[in-house]
C-alpha cells in the first residue's frame, strides 16, 4: 500500500504543475471593441450637446438616452452588415445618419484576440434638422481613440 502511494504521488505531483503552469491567464489591457468616434462642434468650435440620444435604426439598441457632455460619441458598427443607420437626437431634435464600410478581422494580441476593424466606403448620408454637416476625417475605424466625423450642428 505504501508503494502504491509513493508511486501515485510521482505521477500526481509532475501533474499538477503541469496543470498550473498551463493555465496561466493572461491579460489583456488593450480596448477590444472597435466603435466609430464622432465628435459634436457648434462652427467651428468643439462643443458638446446639453442632452445626447442616440440609437440604432431598425435594432432597438439604446447607446445613450438624454446623456449630458458625451465627447466623443461612439457608434457600433455591426460586423456583419455593410451598412449602420442610427438616429440621433440632440437638445430634442433628431436625425438620421446612414454609414456604409467594409469590415475586416484584426488580431489585437494573443491575450486580447480578434476584432473587427471598419472602412468607410462613403460619406456618410444624414438628414438636416439639426446636423449642419458632417466632415469625415478618419475613415479606418480602430479600438484607438481617433476621431473619425465631425458633426456640425
Amino acid at each position: 500500500m505504501r508503494k502504491f502511494i509513493t508511486g501515485s504521488l510521482f505521477i500526481l505531483i509532475p501533474a499538477i504543475i503541469l496543470f498550473t503552469a498551463s493555465c496561466t491567464a493572461g491579460s489583456c489591457f488593450e480596448e477590444t471593441e472597435s466603435y466609430l468616434k464622432a465628435t459634436f462642434y457648434v462652427n467651428a468650435t468643439l462643443a458638446a450637446p446639453d442632452s445626447l440620444t442616440l440609437y440604432g435604426l431598425n435594432n432597438d439598441s439604446l447607446i445613450y438616452n438624454k446623456t449630458v457632455n458625451v465627447q466623443p460619441a461612439l457608434m457600433p458598427l455591426n460586423a456583419l452588415t455593410e451598412s449602420s443607420s442610427f438616429v440621433i437626437q440632440v437638445n430634442g431634435i433628431s436625425d438620421t445618419i446612414e454609414f456604409h464600410y467594409t469590415s475586416y478581422s484584426h488580431l489585437i494580441s494573443k491575450e486580447c484576440g480578434y476584432t473587427y476593424y471598419h472602412q468607410l466606403d462613403t460619406l456618410p448620408r444624414f438628414t438636416k434638422h439639426f446636423i449642419k454637416d458632417i466632415y469625415t476625417g478618419n475613415k479606418t475605424i480602430t479600438n484607438l481613440n481617433v476621431e473619425n466625423i465631425r458633426i456640425f450642428y
